[in-house]
């Protein structure tokens, strides 16, 4: 009599795990108002009521109601058009960042767990290297070599924020690699390239995509703040970090709104990116016990 056995290797559910992850009224409102900043820096063009350019002296600093909703700046600016617009370098620059350091951080995370020895020491030793260096300090250095603009501060960023996702990929790709489901598909006859691309990296995925949210909203914040400085998007592009700039001088005449209005924007999608991001890196640790 012949026995036949069926050896089915462990495989986790990987990115099937973040669809049951949006539970609670404070994550939800968090992702809905992520949401709700999406869809107005996609609609700004038609949202705004008027050019975010468009100077008038003769408006300055009009308050609120009437023909301006929030009022105006300086230049007589609609705060509202440069609000909705500014939601478009806002959100681009961030997610430009992200995109690169969570590629760059995740392949090199990959590399130094899966081939470990030389490549994981002099891919380590360059990560701490680079994470030594202040970001907004390689921001400001690259944008004396580059110019001032979204270029050069978004480069910098992403280099700096790559350290931060290699690292954290590194360590739950090693955790990954030894378990039995690894060894069984080797085992089997799998290259190690297939198995950590069709198996190891999905798994890993949720926890990289969890940090990618966070990291989201430190690259908004670091963005603006160069911004602020001079070191970012300059005027008269509608940009949050550099209306707060422009509207200092206004507070010192009694208008709150043109540097008040951009700065709860950032901090409201800053602290709704740290929720769902902490909420996903949550909710993943508790299915791991």
């Amino acid at each position: 009599m012949t026995t036949t056995t069926s050896t089915v290797p462990y495989r986790r559910p990987g990115l099937r795990r973040l669809r049951a992850l949006g539970q609670g009224p404070l994550f939800t409102a968090s992702v809905a108002v992520l949401a709700l900043l999406v869809l107005v820096a996609l609609l700004a063009p038609v949202l705004a009521p008027y050019d975010p350019e468009a100077v008038d002296l003769t408006a300055s600093l009009v308050g609120t109601g009437g023909d301006h909703m929030l009022g105006t700046d300086q230049s007589g600016r609609d705060i509202l058009s440069r609000l909705l617009y500014g939601a478009r370098t806002g959100l681009l620059g961030p997610l430009l960042v992200v995109a690169v350091s969570t590629l760059l951080g995740t392949l090199i995370g990959v590399v130094a767990a899966w081939r470990g020895g030389w490549a994981d020491t002099i891919l380590s030793r360059s990560m701490d290297m680079v994470f030594a260096i202040p970001g907004l300090l390689l921001a400001i250095l690259l944008v004396t070599v580059v110019g001032s603009g979204m270029t050069a501060p978004v480069i910098a960023m992403a280099v700096a924020y790559t350290p931060y996702v290699g690292r954290l990929v590194r360590g739950i790709a090693r955790q990954e690699k030894a378990r039995p489901y690894i060894e069984a598909y080797r085992v089997q006859g799998w290259s190690g390239w297939t198995v950590c691309l069709r198996h190891l990296l999905p798994n890993i995925a949720p926890t990289v995509f969890a940090q990618s949210a966070m990291n989201f909203g430190y690259a908004l914040m670091d963005l603006a703040a160069l911004s602020y400085l001079g070191f970012g998007v300059q005027p008269p592009t509608a940009d949050w970090g550099a209306m707060i700039n422009e509207g200092q001088s206004a507070v010192q005449q009694g208008a709150m709104l043109p540097a008040l209005a951009p700065s709860a924007c950032i901090v409201l999608a800053v602290v709704a990116f740290g929720i769902v991001g902490e909420g996903l890196a949550d909710r993943i640790a508790k299915r791991e016990r």
